[in-house]
């Protein structure tokens, strides 16, 4: 994990809510005991251990953050896989960014949900430069954390002034 002054944003409970019935393609949730561990929780931004109920979900992201906002995101809008825990957990224990061990995509987005651009990074030490670089640009409104080799979304990071909200 690597600690910077921007906060990872786990999926939202009442999103959490919903996903454990039906996600966001309209199938119905089913969990399973994950034997091997290591799957990335989005809802406590963590890797799952061995034994642990958790599901595979549909999710839109930033179609979810677009009803929060009124932006209007058209093509731009996707659904993708990600690993909650079946039934409700504590939420992240950490406020340090999580999965930068790997290649991550950090994807800039406007206030309409457009995407501005993006950058790779490869290394857990430029994460901060990165999110800061995105940042300064006035237009990102939001940030999402991707991984490369499938593309999944992690996490979403919002300028410091939105954290508590």
């Amino acid at each position: 994990m690597t600690t910077i002054p921007y906060a990872a944003r786990p999926i939202a409970p009442r999103a959490l809510r919903e996903l454990r019935t039906t996600d966001d393609a309209g199938r119905r949730t089913d969990g399973f005991t994950d034997t091997e561990g290591g799957s990335p929780l989005r809802c406590c931004l963590r890797r799952s251990e061995p034994g642990e109920h958790i599901a595979l979900v549909s999710y839109a992201p930033l179609r979810r953050w677009a009803a929060e906002t009124d932006a209007t995101p058209g093509a731009y809008d996707e659904v993708g896989p990600v690993f909650i825990h079946a039934e409700p957990c504590t939420g992240p224990a950490e406020e340090a960014l999580p999965f930068t061990g790997a290649r991550r995509t950090v994807r800039r987005y406007s206030a309409h949900g457009h995407i501005l651009g993006g950058r790779l990074v490869e290394e857990a030490d430029a994460f901060q430069e990165a999110l800061t670089e995105a940042f300064d640009d006035p237009a990102v409104a939001l940030i999402h954390v991707r991984a490369v080799e499938y593309g999944c979304y992690l996490y979403e990071v919002r300028r410091a002034f939105e954290e508590g909200d």
